[in-house]
């Protein structure tokens, strides 16, 4: 006999198709897995980087992802996201942990995001080159909270309360994974491999989840490469993507971060030399940190007779990176203050802020650059430190491979 109020039952717990708990976790893996494609392929990548373009068939199906599954504008994201690199870490960032805190950042993203919207001076500045055909001026933008509205009616339709539980799902997934923890945790926590000018950090070296976004420092010191993984233990499921589209010609990789090599026995820095540290300036700093500053800090520690965490906090251990830029005021000054204590950590301070300078020189002249560069070297090889030496030897020999990939 045919049991009506069970077949109600069935319709609202499982929708049309009858789905069961783990069809469901199947269809959430994927749907949140091709939001989070959606928006690190085509919106940052493609759309507001220009490192990759893909096939117009597949770059309408991330379209039409991310206006049912997110309500997000291309354009408008677009802008945001490229004024969040023109603007890093100061009061105009739309997202800044430094200048909002990292709990608004991460609990209240999808509040900054609106409030960049509005900003219509900005979208209209940043937001160029995005997509204006008749779809998007008639439906998507205008329209953009239809999208969300059709997938909830049809969840709800297929899977009933599961249905109506995925959407919500689905609609906080961006929010929290982009918005808060790319966006906040990303400039807060994690490790480093380039002191960029900002406090981006990579999460994980494994970028499976969020779809390679872990990677953010590694993004942020090279903005329009399509590659986020930069070192050989790094994983970015992104990148993967984006060849497997390659390889049946579905998209094509526009920029990557370009490759350096050290060559040997180059007496004094030539152009080539220049050209590689002007691509790889964060990578310079960093190998200046980690080859110069630290064996020096350890060393004044032994000369102390103590431990380099007794010597100088790890707070300030850290502001020897940038000279405490990113510190307090207080913090900073006690940085300074102890620096002036070591004349030989004085001395290669004032030349990491020498190096920095030529290296942030980007307007000048090459030539010019290049008589600058080849000065500090000779400073640094006549500094009598033998870390300093050793790292303006390897400098001298900084090149970009003729076929990086």
């Amino acid at each position: 006999m045919f049991d009506v109020s069970q077949t109600v039952v069935d319709l609202l717990t499982s929708g049309l198709t009858g789905i069961s708990w783990w069809g469901f976790a199947l269809y959430l893996l994927l749907a949140t897995q091709l939001t989070i494609f959606s928006v690190t392929l085509y919106l940052h990548r493609s759309l507001a980087h220009r490192g990759v373009d893909f096939h117009p068939a597949v770059a309408h199906v991330f379209r039409f992802w991310t206006w049912v599954s997110t309500s997000m504008i291309g354009r408008e994201w677009a802008a945001i996201h490229r004024k969040h690199h023109a603007k890093c870490e100061t009061e105009e960032d739309p997202h800044s942990p430094m200048h909002k805190g990292i709990r608004t950042v991460f609990w209240r993203g999808v509040e900054l995001y609106r409030e960049a919207r509005r900003d219509r001076a900005s979208i209209d500045q940043y937001g160029k080159g995005c997509p204006e055909d008749l779809i998007e001026r008639k439906l998507y933008t205008p329209y953009a909270t239809f999208g969300p509205t059709v997938l909830l009616f049809t969840l709800a339709a297929l899977f009933g309360l599961k249905g109506v539980a995925a959407w919500a799902i689905q609609m906080a997934w961006i929010p929290f994974w982009a918005a808060g923890v790319v966006n906040g945790l990303g400039h807060w926590w994690g490790y480093r491999n380039f002191e960029t000018d900002d406090t981006s950090t990579n999460l994980s070296p494994w970028g499976v989840w969020i779809g390679g976004e872990e990677l953010h420092n590694n993004h942020h010191a090279f903005p329009s490469s399509a590659k986020f993984a930069l070192r050989k233990w790094e994983v970015d499921i992104g990148w993967y993507v984006i060849k497997a589209l390659q390889a049946v010609k579905l998209a094509r990789v526009l920029r990557v971060a370009p490759g350096l090599d050290v060559r040997p026995n180059i007496h004094m820095p030539d152009m080539d030399t220049l050209k590689a540290l002007l691509a790889h300036r964060f990578q310079a700093m960093t190998d200046f940190h980690r080859t110069v500053v630290k064996p020096a800090l350890r060393e004044e520690a032994a000369l102390r007779g103590t431990k380099v965490r007794r010597l100088l906090p790890r707070k300030l251990q850290k502001g020897l990176v940038d000279d405490g830029r990113w510190l307090s005021a207080e913090s900073r000054a006690q940085l300074h203050q102890w620096v002036s204590t070591s004349p030989k950590m004085q001395m290669l301070m004032e030349q990491r802020a020498k190096l920095a300078a030529v290296l942030d020189a980007r307007s000048a002249n090459a030539t010019e650059s290049l008589a600058r560069l080849q000065a500090w070297c000779k400073q640094a090889e006549a500094s009598g430190i033998q870390s300093l030496q050793g790292f303006a030897q390897r400098l001298r020999g900084y090149a970009v491979p003729a076929l990086a990939v």
